[in-house]
């Protein structure tokens, strides 16, 4: 029996089910390194933090997102993105959204290289929400989500069948906004923390070979700088990390495989057993490593933004974000930019890898905002503006 050998330059990755629970499905977000769980009057704070949503200016918006996923490997995998809210009462809030991931037409063969026809594997996922303010200052949110994942469905070529995976979870998250004054300029400031995806194991075959879903800890800062009237500038920074046991470190045979057990388990050199129920795993996420405390920190990735307004009306950002490479190496910088113009608003965010050949290279994000207040208002301007119209032509001389 030989020992693996553990460093921190080695690979050792989480993975989970259904990853595309973690892709940044809006624009502006992205835009900014992927940094948005304390971004304000944010449509699309289901995802980054429910509990913001109180906060929003407007009473309600509806976005529509869309995504071309990996678009440097395969032309026709994307990801869709619809949510809303709608502000109830002085403190209180509901939100929803559907996410929609396609991964492209495939091919199916059998055992002997013959196609036994296409099929496109999809993902998506349903939410439904509900946040409140405590007090002028601090606010807190659940989420429900229902999880569908299809893989391969409709083709079975082994003895366990192969099915769809469903699970079930929710969100939690809390807000605090403020503001102040310093050297004459007006500062507001934001901190999110929240939990994503805290649900069953999915599995496609039996319950044997269960798998995590992506449960995830964010904590999020925001804060905005007015220069004067026309211009303000924020920065935002997120860290997020995965509340899944880590893959632990087996001993090896002479050969270079597991070292099995009478009970034909592997034997764990350093590191913890990651089969264990979903809240145990998440207790044991925060000291499982078996690279230590090095390790741990390895799992925290870092995201941080930068947004320009001007007017309110015309936006500029850019971002950064940092994954080590012992966890998967994602480290890229983000651009984008925002308008927003009556009822209509749209976001645009470019994602730029630092390596070369990335399959991320060339992902572009698309945003499209409907706001209600303002939809409304103009609605009833144009009623007005018809009966002033309406008494200007009465009020008119007639031959």
């Amino acid at each position: 029996m030989t020992s693996s050998n553990i460093n921190g330059g080695s690979q050792n990755t989480i993975t989970t089910a259904v990853p595309f629970l973690l892709i940044s499905p809006d624009a502006r977000a992205a835009a900014m390194g992927d940094a948005g769980g304390a971004m304000p009057n944010d449509v699309n704070a289901m995802h980054w933090n429910i509990a913001k949503i109180p906060f929003n200016e407007k009473k309600g918006a509806v976005g529509l997102s869309y995504t071309p996923w990996l678009r440097s490997l395969v032309p026709d995998i994307s990801l869709s993105y619809l949510s809303f809210y709608s502000k109830y009462g002085d403190r209180g809030a509901f939100s929803g959204s559907l996410r929609y991931f396609s991964l492209g037409q495939i091919n199916f063969t059998d055992n002997f290289g013959n196609s036994i026809g296409n099929f496109t594997p999809n993902e998506l996922g349903v939410d439904l929400g509900y946040a409140t303010k405590l007090s002028d200052n601090f606010s807190v949110g659940i989420a429900f989500r229902y999880i569908y994942s299809n893989l391969a469905a409709a083709f079975n070529q082994s003895q366990n069948a192969i099915n769809a995976g469903t699970s079930f979870s929710g969100d939690i998250g809390t807000y605090y906004k403020n503001k102040f004054k310093y050297e004459g300029k007006k500062f507001d400031y934001g901190i999110g923390l929240s939990i994503s995806n805290i649900g069953s194991k999915l599995t496609y075959t039996s319950a044997q070979y269960e798998n995590y879903i992506p449960i995830n800890l964010r904590l999020s800062t925001y804060t905005n700088v007015e220069i004067d009237k026309y211009n303000t500038v924020a920065f935002l920074l997120d860290f997020n990390k995965l509340l899944v046991p880590t893959p632990p470190a087996y001993f090896k045979t002479a050969k270079g495989n597991d070292s099995l057990d009478i009970n034909k388990k592997p034997v764990i050199q350093s590191g913890q057993d990651p089969n264990v129920p979903v809240v145990q795993g998440m207790v044991q996420s925060f000291y499982d490593a078996p690279g230590g405390v090095s390790e741990e920190l390895d799992e925290i990735n870092i995201s941080a933004g930068l947004e320009y307004w001007y007017e309110k009306q015309f936006a500029l950002r850019g971002g950064y974000f940092h994954e080590p490479q012992s966890k998967g190496n994602r480290q890229y910088a983000t651009v984008g930019i925002g308008l927003r113009y009556n009822v209509f608003g749209l976001d645009v965010a470019y994602l730029w890898p630092f390596a070369q050949r990335h399959p991320l290279e060339n992902t572009l994000r698309f945003t499209l905002l409907f706001d209600f207040d303002a939809f409304v208002s103009q609605k009833e301007e144009d009623k007005k503006s018809k009966r002033s119209n309406g008494n200007n032509e009465d009020d008119a001389p007639k031959e």
